[in-house]
């Protein structure tokens, strides 16, 4: 063991802005509710909850020229941006409790920005049903957690594309998703134009969870930040249920473990993503308790007895 782990700021971002179902807004205290700051001090790492940071009502609104509530995700957004890059100036790793996911293009575009201003490289994790990689053209519904990796690589719209100041906050080449099973048809056209490195279900049944997992962790080394942005959708709705857009014949729980656990072996994690917890949908908080559990994974808590 022995490994050693930046100091930790949790916060909230209470908000549903971009979602399909409302109830998301409730993740972070459900989170909170589950023991997650208390299962990551026990791990020994230094952990504070600096609160929720706040934005506009969700007004519940149809699109408008294929976004829904544009105004409204760019001021959470640029609230998420604010404080993930107060806590990565003050030497802290952030973890950002949403929420629905469209909030991981601010906390994506603040660690890009952190990762510029120190000469490291950036890899993102993008755990996940879903590819995220809808456009105004092709959304078949308008809402913009269907959006945040196109607009991370310069994909949408210019207040969000040039979040951290300039677009594209990524290369697509640095985003691995791990989990894919819903992708809609156009969007699945965008993918392969733009070469996102995805590795769906099928891929990961074919070769299994460990190859799939040092496949997207190849080249990452000391000089590497790994962010990992964790939609709770990529586990099977069977073992979290508590999600707006489930997919059956996710992740399982094992799978799951596996990840995490790998992820801590590599020692780079320097930023985390924890979204569409919906307790509304959930039983008994389940979904929270569980992703509470695999953080814990990802910071060394193994179910192996190895070193």
């Amino acid at each position: 063991m022995g490994r050693t782990y930046s100091p930790v700021s949790i916060f909230g971002v209470p908000t549903d802005i971009g979602a399909s179902r409302r109830g998301a807004s409730m993740g972070p205290e459900a989170l909170r509710v589950a023991g997650l700051v208390q299962a990551i001090a026990a791990r020994g790492v230094d952990v504070r909850d600096v609160g929720d940071v706040q934005g506009p009502r969700n007004p519940q609104s149809p699109p408008v020229y294929g976004y829904r509530h544009l105004h409204e995700v760019v001021a959470w957004n640029r609230a998420v941006f604010d404080t993930s890059t107060r806590e990565l100036r003050d030497g802290r790793m952030p973890i950002m409790l949403g929420g629905d996911h469209c909030l991981a293009i601010g906390s994506i575009a603040a660690v890009a920005a952190h990762c510029k201003a120190k000469g490291k490289d950036l890899r993102v994790l993008w755990l996940d049903a879903h590819a995220d990689f809808n456009t105004s053209d092709i959304t078949p519904s308008g809402n913009i957690h269907g959006m945040p990796v196109a607009c991370l690589v310069g994909l949408g719209p210019e207040p969000l594309t040039t979040l951290g100041g300039s677009a594209p906050v990524l290369q697509a080449h640095q985003v691995r998703q791990i989990g894919i099973r819903s992708v809609d048809p156009d969007e699945k056209k965008l993918v392969k134009q733009h070469g996102l490195d995805i590795y769906d279900m099928r891929h990961i049944d074919e070769v299994g969870m460990r190859r799939t997992v040092e496949q997207a962790l190849e080249g990452v080394d000391a000089n590497t930040h790994l962010h990992v942005s964790f939609d709770v959708d990529m586990l099977d709705p069977s073992i979290a249920p508590g999600t707006g857009t489930r997919v059956p014949g996710g992740v399982n729980y094992r799978e799951a473990q596996l990840i995490m656990e790998m992820v801590a072996d590599s020692g780079r994690l320097g930023s985390l993503d924890l979204v569409e917890v919906n307790p509304a949908l959930d039983r008994r908080n389940m979904t929270a308790r569980l992703a509470v559990d695999l953080v814990e994974s990802l910071f060394g808590k193994s179910t192996l007895m190895r070193d």
